[in-house]
């Protein structure tokens, strides 16, 4: 399920809305207090939980390690890794802002480590050569899919974001084993979003989940789930924090490999846009 160079903290975030109440306060702990969980034995970590021992193994486990020790290990590994604390830079609101792009090019290390690579092999391979290619996305998760449609057309992969809720499950429910609809969604629980790609599926679509989580009710109608590592550690986080910028990333990341594996078609496509955006430049430019 997960990579095995992906980070504790990462693979926590990413199943943390599927955990008991019980496994939640374990997980939440080691991501709040990892630090001090390095150095705690199995049993030091369920006291302070309040759970039993027997909670923190299967915890470990749920996240992709054989035990308590192999997570602790493999924490104290992303700990030696870590970025050091961003600096001060000044107040205001310039000091705030480079802070926050601190914080977020801090976080980009970890974009693919949940990242199945037969998984994006297989998105890559079928955005390529379907017959019809919908993107689409509701919420804050629109702008990621539109641009991200946008770059596929320019290469000459045709794609087609459709921003009307009504309209995309319409398009949806007309694609066929021949085609492709991705669907981004952070949280994997937008029921905009669900609706489109359960009618994708029912026409026999490929449908792609470019998502947070990496179990949630979009992955269980996904054919290929494409997890990106989240910049919070809960569900919540998710739902809350606006950023988007690991997605654009990845989104310009995708629309290259597609590029690539679409071969000389894909050249020819880019001599066209080129084309199009030279006779659209005025001489001031």
């Amino acid at each position: 399920m997960f990579s095995p160079s992906a980070p504790p903290t990462a693979r926590i975030a990413a199943v943390l809305n599927t955990l008991q109440p019980a496994e939640r306060r374990v997980a939440e702990l080691i991501v709040e207090a990892s630090d001090a969980v390095v150095e705690w034995t199995a049993q030091e970590l369920a006291d302070r939980a309040g759970v039993g021992r027997a909670t923190v193994v299967r915890t470990c486990q749920t996240v992709g390690y054989r035990g308590y020790p192999q997570l602790r290990v493999a924490l104290a590994a992303e700990l030696g890794g870590a970025p050091e604390a961003t600096s001060y830079h000044g107040p205001g609101v310039l000091g705030r802002m480079r802070g926050e792009i601190d914080r977020l090019a801090s976080s980009l290390p970890a974009l693919a480590s949940l990242l199945d690579a037969d998984a994006v092999d297989q998105a890559v391979r079928a955005a390529a050569s379907a017959r019809r290619l919908l993107v689409l996305a509701n919420g804050l998760s629109s702008p990621i899919a539109n641009d991200l449609a946008m770059r596929l057309t320019a290469s000459g992969r045709a794609a087609e974001f459709i921003a009307d809720a009504i309209a995309q499950q319409i398009a949806a429910r007309h694609l066929t084993a021949d085609d492709v609809c991705l669907v981004v969604s952070g949280s994997g629980a937008n029921e905009a979003s669900l609706r489109v790609a359960t009618a994708a599926a029912r026409g026999g679509a490929t449908v792609i989940a470019l998502t947070s989580f990496a179990s949630s009710a979009l992955t269980e109608v996904a054919t290929l789930s494409l997890v990106i590592a989240p910049t919070g550690v809960s569900f919540r986080d998710e739902l809350e924090h606006t950023s988007r910028v690991a997605y654009l990333v990845f989104a310009e990341v995708f629309a290259a490999a597609v590029t690539t594996a679409r071969g000389d078609d894909a050249v020819q496509a880019r001599a066209h846009a080129l084309e199009v955006v030279s006779d659209n430049l005025g001489e001031g430019a």
